[in-house]
């Protein structure tokens, strides 16, 4: 039996915490299931001091301090990890896993030295045969498929891919070990402002049905959780991950879904449950248009349907029995037939990633969805009585005003009230590897000042934009927020003074096309200038001078 401490890092300094970590608290429950004894220290839920984090790493004796999450945890992971250092006087093992390590584990190892283990793309598998092989006091990791390792003389080893557990075996994992978490803590933020309901909710939890998705776009970071990662053989003979666009998404059965709301209900007192799936509408469409529809059947069977949809009256949250629900679609694979089912189930709201509602950006966004898709979308979820959430990102590469008066258009033709994220670079994401010398010159060559800038997308980190600096991306999002056409006609005339053509296909820049074969010393100046927003004859202007 080991004795185990999860830490659950903070996820973002000046967001609350909303979220039960879906994932780790599967991993403790596999561990909870295989007899181990084990702490949780939430520090995204209590946002302890550096002194309470320091005695709970003394309470006891620890064989295994394992912690995770999304990139954003990288601070959270790195302070915790050196109190851990200063705190003990023996050395247990460390365990990362989650997106932090999974899109670069040699970057990752390196930067924190203090990990001995990484856990890359799905640990379902690989987390159990880690704790057997440390039980047994093995320590010969070069066989086990899906883990990055430090060999005796310090150097980083990446193993192979770990295959995915199928359907419909995927249906034996665990819930989530949610009595290990400050429930408390995150049922006080349950409410989101995507729906009526949602806003007023007093319990949420939320449900990850299925894994992946099947389109690619350029933006959206990778988990490993859909068959994209693989891992190519080095000259050294060593691994580097790299994300394909293979797709293999998975999901769970109905039953298993519908099980899993029943017993949040019923032990939790759950009258909302947020999906956080990355796309249920191509699900959907995997399964033939079997999936949702037999999850909203099962629900209302099941006695999950909430009363107001029932009755069709007025929502009242004293009275309203049952379960309310939202999660996510796609603009090009929404299903105009199931929404009326889901909406009858307790769907309230769906979010939609729009982007943009320019053609030539959503082209080369890779999202499979153009601007006549974004406004049917709109309409037939509203129709379905359904609130839709249109996200909406500026500061692609080749966004430009052309891109930004059609959405602005959009929004105005269809009475939508939206606040642009700005577009981010998320390590995991093709344009993270495509612009990464870019986005390096922008802190001084630092990856880790870049990890630690990244945010939730609501500021400018690395500025991928090849058309506008940061200043000008804050100034444009503030003009659409207010509809200032004017504004930005009077800016848009400013902008031309001082530069030539826009850039609106980046494979025609030069040092871009050379930087990706290789050659990227000869054009360093090229790049740090368009990183500064500075001007220089080879790459004729597309930023103004600051």
């Amino acid at each position: 039996m080991l004795n185990i401490l999860f830490i659950n890092p903070v996820v973002r300094e000046k967001g609350l915490p909303m979220h039960v970590p879906y994932g780790l608290g599967i991993i403790v429950a596999i561990a909870e299931t295989l007899g181990h004894r084990f702490q949780v220290l939430d520090l995204n839920a209590l946002r302890p001091p550096d002194q309470a984090i320091v005695e709970a790493l003394r309470a006891d004796r620890w064989d295994i301090v394992a912690l995770g999450g999304i990139t954003t945890t990288y601070g959270s992971v790195k302070r915790a990890l050196q109190l851990l250092d200063g705190a003990l006087d023996y050395r247990p093992a460390v365990i990362l896993g989650g997106g932090i390590i999974t899109a670069m584990p040699h970057d990752i190892m390196s930067l924190l030295p203090r990990v001995d283990l990484g856990v890359i793309g799905e640990g379902l598998q690989t987390f159990p045969e880690i704790l057997e092989r440390l039980e047994s006091k093995r320590d010969d990791w070069q066989n086990v498929l899906g883990v990055a390792w430090r060999r005796s003389d310090g150097k980083v080893i990446v193993n192979r891919e770990r295959p995915l557990v199928p359907m419909p075996e995927i249906d034996q994992t665990p819930y989530p070990a949610w009595d290990y978490f400050p429930l408390d803590v995150y049922f006080s933020n349950s409410s989101q402002l995507f729906s009526e309901e949602a806003y007023f909710t007093r319990r949420r939890l939320d449900v990850n049905a299925s894994y992946g998705c099947a389109l690619i776009c350029r933006f959206c970071y990778h988990l490993g959780l859909t068959g994209e990662l693989q891992t190519v053989e080095t000259e050294e003979g060593n691994h580097e991950v790299v994300f394909g666009y293979r797709r293999d998404v998975r999901w769970h059965s109905p039953r298993y879904v519908v099980d899993m709301v029943k017993h949040m209900k019923n032990k939790y007192q759950v009258d909302f449950v947020c999906f956080l799936d990355e796309n249920m509408m191509t699900m959907h469409r995997s399964s033939k248009g079997q999936w949702l529809t037999e999850i909203c059947q099962l629900w209302i069977q099941e006695g999950l349907q909430p009363q107001c949809v029932r009755d069709k009256v007025p929502h009242d949250l004293d009275k309203c029995d049952g379960v309310h629900w939202g999660g996510t679609s796609h603009a090009s694979q929404v299903d105009e037939k199931i929404l009326p089912l889901m909406h009858d189930a307790g769907c309230s709201w769906l979010c939609y990633g729009l982007e943009s509602f320019n053609d030539r950006i959503l082209k080369q966004l890779g999202k499979g969805a153009l601007r006549k898709h974004n406004i049917q979308c709109i309409e037939k979820t509203v129709k379905a009585g359904i609130r839709p959430t249109p996200n909406q990102i500026i500061g692609f590469p080749c966004e430009f005003f052309d891109s930004i008066r059609d959405s602005m258009t959009a929004w105005e033709e269809l009475g939508l009230m939206v606040k642009p994220f700005f577009a981010t670079p998320f390590p995991g994401s093709e344009w993270y590897y495509k612009y990464r010398q870019l986005i390096l010159e922008q802190y001084d060559g630092s990856l880790e000042a870049f990890l630690l800038d990244l945010g939730d997308c609501t500021e400018v980190t690395a500025n991928i934009s090849l058309n506008f600096n940061k200043c000008e991306l804050y100034g444009l999002r503030e003009m659409m927020l207010n509809n200032d056409k004017r504004g930005i006609d009077e800016y848009e005339k400013m902008w031309h003074q001082h530069h030539d053509q826009p850039v609106l296909d980046p494979e025609k820049i030069p040092w871009f096309a050379k930087y990706k074969t290789g050659e990227e010393d000869k054009y360093r100046e090229e790049i740090k200038a368009y990183s500064e927003g500075r001007l220089i004859e080879v790459v004729k202007g597309p930023r103004p001078t600051a």
